[in-house]
């Protein structure tokens, strides 16, 4: 069994690095390797499940306390290595508890095999649990709305029904593990169990493989799902989809990720945008059509002398949200020519010498 990547290895990111700077690196990454960037390269998809992973470990408090300290045993490839036999510091059972290390995604039925724990129990819950990052529009964000993706996942083989066996064939103990479903070996100075490679921690293999699914039970498939973006969502938003990860019973976990938009920014429940105006239009008042975030024009009023960067409110024109609901506001940017011809040069000179500017 290949050994599990060191999750700060996986986000490129040292030990000491900030909930920010994972946060960073994820999004990043996740971007890099998102499939829908990726068709069709399973080794992208891979990667992708790995970051998400590690994000959601690293990025948690909690998570990456219990993370930090089973790093110190050599459970990951280029982690951290634990105590030498005589040397100080916990033994696997003092002061650690791993009973619910489902949360851990793909890590589960590695952490409770090593500790003792029950193969096929916690592991097997998050290997049904898909992860995945979303990116959306600004506008779908703060008003919400449903976005279609397309996702490779895990189900069922339906040529042996998660058996792993071909039509006909018997299902026996499997010799490796005795049907156990863990091997036993040494590491660090004490005696550990992990997943048996052979029959993948089931303690029984088929005498002859399914031909469809290879003996695994299950095939990677792009599973179409419809995503509802609630209004109000920001940056960096979980949700967890009940029922919509892998083999039909697995949960889907969906972080958002919010792109910019060229006209409006938020700020809260209330949005911004900025709107140019010309030297007449400041000094003499104007009215101007704006847009709003439903796709509308209302039309605001700038009263003469408006100076650069002054806002205006447009009231209720913002993100609704529990039952509340922000503003609009307009600030104004104040367009000025480059070039000026001869006869507007000596009409800004006199307008200036009779208001007493100095220039």
């Amino acid at each position: 069994m290949a050994a599990q990547r060191d999750y700060y290895e996986v986000l490129g990111v040292p030990e000491s690095a900030a909930t920010e700077d994972v946060k960073k690196a994820f999004r990043r990454l996740a971007k890099q390797y998102h499939p829908d960037r990726n068709p069709n390269n399973p080794q992208a998809a891979e990667r992708f499940k790995e970051i998400n992973e590690a994000h959601d470990v690293l990025s948690d408090a909690d998570k990456r306390k219990k993370y930090d300290t089973l790093r110190r045993y050599g459970a990951f490839a280029g982690g951290a290595r634990g105590p030498r036999p005589g040397g100080a510091g916990p033994t696997p059972d003092e002061g650690m508890d791993f009973s619910n290390l489902s949360s851990f995604g793909g890590l589960g039925d590695l952490f409770s095999s090593i500790f003792g724990g029950r193969p096929g129990g916690a592991g097997e819950a998050g290997d049904e649990t898909v992860e995945t990052a979303l990116h959306i529009p600004f506008r779908v964000a703060a008003l919400g709305g449903k976005i279609p993706v397309t996702l490779p996942m895990a189900e069922v083989c339906p040529t042996c029904g998660g058996k792993g066996g071909a039509p006909g064939s018997t299902i026996v103990t499997c010799a490796e593990c005795k049907g156990r479903g863990t091997i036993s070996f040494g590491q660090g100075g004490f005696a550990v169990n992990r997943p048996c490679p052979v029959c993948r921690g089931k303690g029984r293999i088929p005498s002859q493989p399914c031909p469809t699914c290879h003996g695994a039970g299950e095939v990677r498939v792009e599973k179409p799902v419809t995503i509802t973006v609630e209004p109000g969502t920001e940056d960096g938003t979980r949700v967890r989809l009940k029922g919509q990860g892998a083999k039909g019973k697995g949960d889907l976990i969906v972080n958002f990720h919010v792109d910019a938009d060229p006209f409006f920014r938020r700020e809260g429940l209330d949005v911004i945008c900025v709107v140019p105006i010309n030297v007449a239009q400041a000094l003499l008042g104007t009215r101007i059509k704006v847009k709003t975030l439903d796709g509308k024009r209302v039309v605001l009023r700038v009263p003469p002398g408006t100076q650069p960067g002054q806002k205006f409110r447009i009231a209720g024109q913002g993100i609704a949200k529990g039952g509340r609901k922000g503003d609009q506001f307009v600030e104004v940017r104040l367009d000025l020519p480059e070039h000026l011809t001869e006869e507007q040069a000596a009409a800004a000179k006199e307008f200036a010498e009779k208001t007493g500017l100095k220039y």
